[in-house]
């Protein structure tokens, strides 16, 4: 079938589901435009970095409204695109299919909540159940994950990435050779680059208390920066209350884009809209006011806790 790229996005802007067929094409189509990018992709500034979304999918709409759409806006997402929100077929699936309208204008990061096992607890499998009566949906998508990539270098300055820093990595060297093509391990570098988080308060590499990944301090930011010759980390992964985080003089920045997470914490969300002279805006925003409609069968309850 001949697949209309436009028609699709329409429909998803409206909060309605593609087809099961339609999503099998998508992502068989966009694994072939994932395949030749790097594991560390070159992006060029002006840019515009997205943090967790979770599948809060009119909050999605929202980040559009107040950054530009797609392809004006040249964005970077990274990554936890599904889990928890109510909308995360909606969410990857707009995602998915902007990417494969305009793969140079828009670049997906894999974040740890893009791997089989953690979507299968935390709300993308059983969502994909209720919507589509099957896995068929789940499988496509998750195996599409597979193809994700899990970094980026901005204009040589400024490295991206989902979670944080690993102690099997001293260069970004290190990066571009892993094997990404498989399900998220359990530990080894692709683990911590999407599991790590920053610790203000401890230097060196400490085992997470979120069971994967480690906390990393002052001093291991400032080696990897010194060695990679980058002036600043941006990273998503934690629940900011402010939408954002800056960290080690400014040598590190958190952004968190799903306001308002999981429907009740009442925090607000930010992008970061950066320059081409490398200057920072974190644009706060507050949760759209669909988010607020809750459907008569709430997933969310039936999900474990987290660490944030």
């Amino acid at each position: 079938m001949s697949l209309n790229l436009d028609k699709c996005i329409e429909q998803l802007q409206r909060c309605e589901i593609l087809s099961e067929g339609t999503i099998k094409e998508i992502c068989e189509k966009v694994k072939e435009i994932l395949i030749y990018e790097s594991n560390v992709q070159q992006l060029k500034l002006p840019v515009t970095v997205v943090g967790d979304v979770h599948g809060q999918f009119y909050d999605v709409l929202e980040i559009f409204k107040i950054g530009g759409k797609c392809p004006d806006t040249n964005y970077l997402f990274l990554g936890d695109y599904v889990d928890r929100g109510y909308h995360s077929i909606e969410t990857i699936s707009l995602l998915t299919c902007l990417k494969l309208r305009y793969p140079s204008r828009i670049t997906l990061l894999r974040g740890n909540h893009e791997s089989r096992q953690i979507t299968q607890v935390y709300g993308f499998y059983g969502e994909c159940m209720r919507k589509y009566g099957s896995a068929n949906v789940w499988r496509y998508f998750t195996d599409m994950f597979d193809y994700l990539t899990v970094a980026a270098l901005i204009d040589d300055v400024l490295f991206a990435v989902h979670g944080g820093l690993s102690p099997s990595v001293v260069s970004i060297d290190q990066i571009r050779v892993l094997d990404r093509f498989q399900e998220v391990p359990h530990e080894g570098a692709l683990a911590d680059l999407m599991w790590s988080d920053p610790d203000p308060e401890k230097d060196g590499f400490t085992q997470s208390q979120r069971g994967a990944g480690y906390t990393f301090g002052q001093d291991v930011v400032a080696k990897f920066l010194k060695v990679n010759k980058v002036e600043h980390i941006l990273r998503a992964h934690q629940l900011c209350m402010d939408g954002y985080q800056v960290l080690f003089n400014n040598r590190l920045s958190t952004v968190w884009s799903a306001p308002n997470y999981c429907y009740r914490c009442g925090n607000v969300a930010a992008i970061v809209e950066i320059s081409e002279g490398t200057e920072k805006y974190y644009n706060t925003f507050t949760a759209a006011p669909e988010s607020a409609h809750k459907p008569s069968h709430d997933p969310t309850k039936e999900l474990p806790d987290y660490f944030m």
